[in-house]
């Protein structure tokens, strides 16, 4: 499946972003009508026993890219116009049960120049039994719980405008179709092996996985709650958490082949938060089945995914770092191995301004070959500097810029991108 290409020129893209601009500088300028939208978005019936509240997320976000695009940014152009709008619907029954939606407005999923489409990218139910936060349980289709930074991953709460590089990054893995050998695995992944040095480019970009797809919001079950300084979570997902989009709906994908998914995690005090995460489950869609050997099936080939996380927080300071140990069960290949990690920073230099500061790294393993061991990806560097402003409490501005590098210099290495948000 390959994205559709523009049906807007970048001559349009251009005069339309600075337009989008100036009426959000309007809007913003008129922050009493947001806070009054803001009260008027909540309502209690039946003497307060339910509660409904509407809240949503405007972005505007431009991007300047050398080709071709890094990460989950699906385009030949170098200059996208990327909207999204993002839709909260929260309805609490007293204090145990919450019913919460999330739809959002945009070109995709990930930032693209396809056409505008709908999506229920969220939609679950989570009970409280007793008052008590020591056990919750949730039903539907929910972010997963691995890691810290998917619980700060929407645009108001996320320093940066993009994703960490362990869930944009796409390796050499392909969920519809196993690889017959170590040279296909190989050209999937991009990597130069033989005088072979020209690849497909951004044709099959859609068809490779990242070891984590952004905020993966797959379908299943969930337990949470805390004791004291312990926190906990597991899931049980319809699919894995290098699946895409369009796995993550049971009517795309059942429970055939489902991934377990943990966090274990401590706060020592106020100032820290360390986690222990966990994932192990099939990732290949059902229509690969007919790619694997004779006797095999999807559940034989298992994405198994081991992390570390921790946070930090002290006065206008805030720290953040996740690594990922991961293996893929690779058919006619053995195990592929990848390392991942990142370690961000964020200082309030005002009330209002902030800047941040985001290194990541991704290291691949080596599979056995008839030529001895091969490296089976491109190992990967990226630097990530924003400056974000502000305004209001419903008005925000991010501007960043991204240096990637990759062993076989294949990504673009040059991205400034903007964001405007406004939230209500």
């Amino acid at each position: 499946m390959q994205p559709r290409r523009a049906r807007f020129s970048n001559s349009l893209g251009k005069p339309i972003f600075v337009a989008a601009l100036l009426l959000l500088l309007v809007i913003s300028a008129r922050a009493d009508f947001l806070e009054e939208a803001d009260r008027k978005l909540s309502v209690s019936l039946f003497q307060d026993h339910l509660h409904l509240q509407l809240s949503g997320l405007f972005d505007l976000e431009g991007y300047f890219i050398e080709q071709p695009a890094p990460g989950l940014i699906f385009t030949q152009n170098n200059f996208l116009v990327n909207p999204r709008l993002t839709l909260f619907l929260d309805a609490q029954i007293d204090s145990h049960v919450v019913v919460f939606v999330q739809t959002r407005f945009d070109r995709g999923f990930d930032p693209s120049d396809r056409g505008a489409q709908v999506r229920l990218d969220e939609y679950a139910i989570r009970v409280t039994p007793w008052d008590s936060v020591c056990l919750t349980v949730e039903a539907g289709k929910f972010a997963t719980v691995v890691g810290n930074w998917v619980p700060r991953h929407y645009s108001w709460d996320n320093p940066f405008i993009n994703a960490p590089l362990p869930y944009e990054n796409v390796t050499g893995i392909w969920d519809s179709y196993a690889p017959e050998d170590v040279d296909k695995l190989l050209g999937w992944a991009h990597v130069p092996y033989e005088d072979v040095t020209d690849f497909s480019g951004y044709d099959d970009k859609y068809l490779r996985s990242p070891v984590i797809w952004g905020p993966s919001y797959a379908s299943g079950f969930g337990v949470s709650g805390g004791f004291g300084k312990f926190d906990y979570a597991i899931e049980l997902k319809n699919a894995s958490l290098s699946s895409r989009p369009e796995s993550w709906d049971l009517t795309r994908v059942g429970f055939d082949n489902p991934t377990f998914s943990g966090r274990v995690g401590v706060r020592p005090n106020e100032m820290w938060n360390i986690g222990f995460s966990g994932s192990v489950g099939s990732y290949f869609r059902p229509e690969a089945a007919m790619s694997l050997p004779p006797g095999k099936g999807i559940g034989d080939y298992r994405e198994i995914l081991l992390g570390q996380d921790v946070s930090f927080a002290w006065h206008r300071f805030q720290l953040w770092a996740e690594v990922f140990e991961t293996r893929f069960e690779v058919p006619n290949v053995g195990d592929a191995d990848v390392l991942s990690y990142y370690i961000e920073a964020k200082y309030k230099i005002t009330p209002q301004l902030f800047a941040a500061l985001r290194w990541n790294q991704q290291f691949f393993g080596t599979v056995p070959d008839e030529d001895g061991d091969l490296k089976w990806g491109n190992d990967v560097s990226r630097i990530d500097a924003v400056f974000g402003y502000r305004f209001t409490n419903y008005l925000q501005v991010k501007v960043q810029y991204s240096f990637t590098h990759d062993d076989a210099e294949e990504l673009g290495e040059h991205l400034v991108a903007g964001q405007f948000t406004v939230k209500f």
